[in-house]
Parts: C-alpha cells; structure tokens; sequence
C-alpha cells in the first residue's frame, strides 16, 4: 500500500511537470517531496534510513566538496574537446538572460530537480526497499524507475541539443533519443544509488545530480554567448 502511494505521487508529479502544469514545476517538486516523506515517516523509515540524520550530513558534506569539484573539472574537460562540445549546445539553456540562468540553476535544479528526485529516488524509495528485499533490489528498482521518470521530458531533446540531434529530430529520431536518455538516467540512477550507499548520506547524491545538471546549464549558457560573439 505505502510503494502504491510512493509510485501514485511520482505518477502524478511526472505527469503535472511535463503535461498537465509545468509552469508549476518547482511547486510541484517541494510538494512531491514533502508527500514522499510524510510516507517514509508512515513506513517507519529514520531520518538515518534516508541518509538526512546528522551524522549522514556531516559525511555528505565532505563528499560533496569533492563531487562538485570533480564535475566541475570534467564538464570543463569535455568543454575543451572537440569531440564532445556539441553536447553543449543547448537551446534551452541559450535563450536565458543571467536572472533566469541564476533561477534555473538555483531554484528549478536545486529545488525541483534535484530535491524530488534525490527523495524520492535515493531516499524514500531506495530505502523502502532496501528494507524489503536489500540494497541490490533497491538500487535496481530505483534505477529502473529513474529511467522510466525520464521518458516524458526526453521527448523534445533532438529540438534543444545538437548531440542529441544526430539521433534525428522525426518520429524515429524522438524514440531513439528517448529510449536512450532512460536507459542513460538508468545507469546514472546506479551509480546515485552506490553513491548513496557509500557515503551514507542522501546529501552525496543530490550534490552529484546538482552540479551535472547545474554546471550543464551554466556551460551550454556560456557556449551560447561566445558563438553570438563569434
């Protein structure tokens, strides 16, 4: 009953984000995210269960440092290589003035993006259940339903990046470039959730997932300007 109620507000949240009222995105998101952990609390599930207790924080933090660095310092690389700048050229990050660059990285990202998915994903569901049938069960149906999360809002991808275009932009084009954006975000969800289960603490994974998305949007953004200047 409790993972019925657990995929009915995930259902729900998709839908709202990416059909019914995305411009509520980030209300949506918190209030998502507040259901998911009234439900966790329901469940019986601790704030350590969910990696939130202060120990838990205390250990995210150090990972963090050294994850956002570390994105950093890749996203730069493939910034710099040929081969994969394209993968920067976003028109959903090219047409924003800097106050709504600020407010997708700060607020959307950080506040619907990361805060309903890091929950939900790497939170109440993974340790839902992770009690139930252990961590291997845990990180594989959580991954697994990370990459179905992310059908909907996969569907315009070929339009708004040119990496993703080569796929092709018709009929043909959008389902291959779905299908690989969740099998993507599926293998990423494993590597959240080894995350999550090695440093301990939910904070580990949000901090990945916010400077990937973050930092993506802040490149794309730059690589937008430098090519109007060129």
């Amino acid at each position: 009953m409790r993972m019925l109620c657990v995929l009915a507000i995930l259902v729900g949240a998709n839908l709202l984000n990416n059909w019914l009222a995305p411009g509520a995105y980030v209300p949506t998101c918190v209030a998502a995210a507040a259901a998911l952990l009234l439900i966790a609390r329901w469940d019986g599930l601790t704030r350590a269960d969910l990696g939130l207790d202060a120990a838990a924080l205390r250990r995210g933090l150090r990972w963090a440092s050294v994850l956002v660095g570390a994105i950093l310092a890749v996203l730069l690389l493939g910034l710099a290589l040929p081969a994969t700048r394209e993968a920067f050229q976003d028109e959903r990050a090219a047409g924003l003035t800097v106050g709504q660059l600020l407010g997708r990285v700060l607020i959307r990202v950080l506040f619907g993006t990361v805060l309903l998915e890091e929950t939900a994903f790497r939170g109440v569901l993974w340790a839902m259940v992770r009690r139930r049938r252990g961590t291997a069960w845990a990180t594989a149906v959580s991954s697994l339903l990370f990459g179905l999360w992310h059908v909907l809002p996969s569907r315009g991808l070929p339009r708004a990046n040119a990496a993703a275009a080569v796929l092709g932009t018709g009929p043909a084009g959008t389902v291959l470039s779905v299908t690989a954006a969740a099998v993507a975000t599926a293998a990423a969800g494993v590597v959240l959730c080894e995350l999550r289960r090695r440093s301990g603490s939910l904070l580990a994974p949000a901090a990945l997932h916010w400077a990937l998305n973050g930092f993506a949007y802040v490149l794309a953004w730059a690589v937008s300007r430098w090519g109007d200047e060129d």
